[in-house]
């Protein structure tokens, strides 16, 4: 059962089953070329367009170091002003002082009073442990000078042992 497909080429195909055909290598190679002809066209248009924007880019840049340069006493103000608002603590400074004035008399108050109880609590606490890391300490002495006197009645022991073994050798010796 051999068919001959339109390129000349046979192909068997066994009954109730579709026929398939082989490219031929003339085929394969015009997908090839028109393949890469799209993919050289497209990467034309990729980098038209890269270069558009990349140039619209540095034209914008340009344009403002222009004015920047037209105009220093308006950048200066501005820097600092920029500077004011992103650095931590000036920015921190401005808005303790433009909320300050905001909150009113009895909320700077309430606010004092809330602030006054915690500082008392916490001398409260820093009194307290104070007083154990003292009592700590004088035990800790105390423990100190007992040791100490262990240590030099164990070295009075010590010599009166030394003392003792000596004497005994020397009259070991003499023997």
């Amino acid at each position: 059962m051999a068919e001959t497909a339109s390129g000349g080429e046979e192909t068997t195909a066994p009954p109730n089953k579709q026929v398939v055909r082989e490219p031929s290598p003339s085929l394969m190679a015009e997908d090839i070329r028109r393949t890469a002809l799209e993919s050289t066209r497209s990467v034309r248009d990729l980098v038209s367009h890269y270069r558009s924007y990349e140039d619209a880019f540095f034209n914008k840049i340009t344009e403002k170091l222009m004015i920047v340069r037209e105009h220093p006493a308006a950048t200066l103000g501005v820097a600092g002003t920029a500077a004011f608002l992103l650095l931590p603590g000036p920015r921190r400074f401005l808005f303790r002082q433009t909320l300050n004035r905001l909150r009113s008399e009895e909320s700077r108050v309430v606010r004092a009073e809330k602030n006054i109880k915690d500082f008392d609590l916490s001398v409260d606490l820093m009194v307290k442990e104070s007083k154990k890391l003292l009592e700590r300490a004088a035990s800790a002495e105390a423990e100190m000078l007992d040791g100490r006197d262990r240590l030099r009645v164990s070295g009075k022991e010590i010599r009166r042992l030394k003392k003792s073994v000596c004497g005994v050798e020397a009259q070991a010796a003499v023997c």
